[in-house]
């Protein structure tokens, strides 16, 4: 005979509760300090346009301290034929009340920039991911803005692939590059004796879908791909072409050393 399913109050009743209590300002600062460090010590931001963003994992940690979880009500595909579409909707329950405190809605699309060669399991992933976060922003984003970071998950930001190119990005201190990492390319200073250089030739779209294409494969890591997404409008042709024969170099080896291994 089957079990009948239990309800989330019952599956939730056992598990051990933080002592903070978002009714208390002092208990809730206490926590913004303890959250900025692990955040810090735990790299759990993106940086988009010189601001900090939190990633998903640090808006968890937040609200387990608090005692408040998320619960996927549902995910539902909403693609048409012209378009691969997932929408999430998380619930927020308090562990401590025994009490639904939030919620939060959210969408991804396979039309959004960067997305077009992603597989349907990762967007509807992503609808759950940006749903858990929106969740979290409509509940505790003012802890998050205490503990000194911007109240947006970082997931909802999507790095701003779409920003216009700049002409002459800052020079870049000399330093090892990791080989996953792609720095973008720098303009020579004009000198009064030299005429100045002549504009940078930028990646192509066939690059760009390309490099996108290679990062969504499943044995490049996600902190590989968000360093080479925040700089893929600031490639020149060169950098791209070095960027995709890195890229396949780097799938090629894990896959091998992955069948070596089985």
């Amino acid at each position: 005979m089957n079990e009948a399913p239990k309800t989330t109050k019952e599956v939730t009743k056992n598990v051990k509760v933080e002592s903070y209590d978002i009714a208390r300002s002092d208990e809730t600062l206490d926590l913004a300090k303890d959250l900025a460090k692990f955040i810090k010590d735990n790299k759990l931001t993106t940086n988009v346009q010189g601001k900090e963003f939190v990633n998903v994992e640090g808006w968890q940690y937040a609200g387990s301290r608090l005692g408040i979880v998320p619960i996927v009500e549902h995910v539902i595909n909403v693609s048409s034929p012209e378009e691969m579409k997932y929408q999430a909707k998380v619930t927020l329950f308090d562990l401590r009340h025994g009490t639904t405190v939030g919620a939060g809605f959210a969408v991804c699309s396979n039309k959004e920039s960067g997305k077009k060669f992603y597989q349907e399991f990762a967007i509807m992933s992503m609808a759950q991911t940006r749903a858990i976060g929106k969740a979290y922003r409509n509940c505790l984003a003012w802890i998050i803005r205490a503990a000194g970071y911007e109240p947006t998950p970082a997931e909802e930001m999507d790095y701003n692939t779409n920003t216009v190119a700049v002409a002459a990005p800052a020079p870049v201190a000399a330093q090892p590059v990791p080989a996953m990492q792609v720095l973008p390319a720098e303009a020579p200073a004009a000198t009064a004796d030299a005429p100045a250089a002549a504009p940078v030739q930028y990646a192509t779209a066939a690059h760009k879908e390309e490099i996108i294409r290679l990062l969504n494969h499943p044995v490049i890591t996600r902190p590989e791909k968000t360093k080479m997404l925040l700089n893929i409008n600031r490639l020149d042709e060169e950098r791209a072409v070095q960027a995709i024969a890195k890229l396949r170099k780097a799938i090629d080896d894990r896959e091998n050393g992955e069948k070596v291994a089985a």
